[in-house]
């Protein structure tokens, strides 16, 4: 009886804010940029998978699928989607919203925040999960690749989080600046740089464009036994590369031409650049900062009048 009468109280307290994120849900997919982004999703999903249908492995063809979303474009409609809940129009509808239901301004807060997160996750997952499915099915003419379920969890997961942030980034600039063409504009500006200059040390945990290239990386991982693949693969090459030097030596002394080392096929999706890649390291790289983002919009929203 306890637990019952706690699970509806419980019920009884969550109604208003659940009831507030799902009007949030029904006027975001009402609004054309959110189906405009979904009908453009789909078919820059569709270009990057049937250009490159019979050239990529099944962990590039995924990973090139996924750059819209970690680098370019689909940036831009998160952040406007993030900024709207708290600035302009928004602000006095906030307000009414806040004075006339049984609720908490964090609450409300909360309730549209999570309203913008979910829509983003769902464009994002109703796109991505079957073409990922039509990739790893089909029958291409391409080599056989490694790609794991546990590897593509994990990836659409961190994908997922670095969403999330986003959202969340632009959630904490609408609420300082209430000015959702500024917050943008100082998010896109900010962004883009500060992302240029991590990637440039390889840093996937902090810049999403070193994690797009990454992807290739977590996509071919098991859920046991990661660390000893990339043990066998260091090994290999150590071993190729002493039979090479041998190779070499014995071509020195009876007159033959040296082996030249293979050149890898590097291209922008280059596994090898991350084999020390950490699901760990990458999780906290971008939660950290997206509690953080929601923790500070709450704090500064919850100090200020509406």
């Amino acid at each position: 009886m306890d637990s019952t009468g706690r699970m509806s109280k419980l019920a009884t307290l969550t109604r208003p804010y659940v009831a507030i994120c799902q009007h949030d849900l029904r006027a975001l997919w009402q609004s054309r940029l959110v189906r405009l982004w979904l009908a453009a999703t789909v078919v820059l999903t569709l270009v990057a998978a049937l250009g490159n249908w019979s050239s990529l492995q099944d962990a590039p063809l995924i990973a090139s699928m996924l750059f819209p979303y970690l680098v370019f474009p689909w940036f831009f409609v998160v952040i406007v989607l993030g900024v709207t809940p708290v600035s302009g129009s928004q602000a006095e509808t906030l307000a009414d919203g806040i004075l006339s239901r049984p609720v908490t301004r964090y609450g409300y807060l909360l309730a549209t925040w999570a309203g913008r997160v979910i829509t983003v996750l769902a464009v994002y997952y109703v796109v991505m999960v079957p073409a990922i499915m039509l990739v790893t099915l089909a029958k291409r003419p391409v080599a056989e690749d490694a790609v794991t379920v546990y590897g593509v969890v994990t990836t659409l997961g961190v994908v997922a989080l670095v969403l999330t942030l986003i959202v969340s980034l632009g959630f904490l600039a609408g609420t300082l600046l209430r000015k959702p063409l500024l917050a943008a504009a100082v998010l896109i500006f900010m962004w883009y740089p500060i992302n240029f200059v991590l990637s440039v040390f390889s840093l996937e945990e902090l810049s999403p464009i070193s994690l797009s290239q990454a992807t290739t990386t977590q996509l071919r991982r098991h859920w046991l036994g990661a660390d000893d693949e990339s043990k066998t693969a260091t090994n290999k090459k150590e071993a190729e590369a002493l039979l090479r030097l041998g190779s070499n030596l014995s071509n020195m002394f009876f007159g033959g031409q040296p082996q030249q080392p293979q050149q890898s096929e590097a291209g922008y999706f280059e596994p090898g650049k991350f084999e020390d890649f950490s699901l760990l390291r990458v999780t906290l790289g971008y939660g950290v900062p997206t509690l953080a983002a929601v923790g500070l919009a709450i704090l500064c929203f919850c100090r200020r009048d509406l």
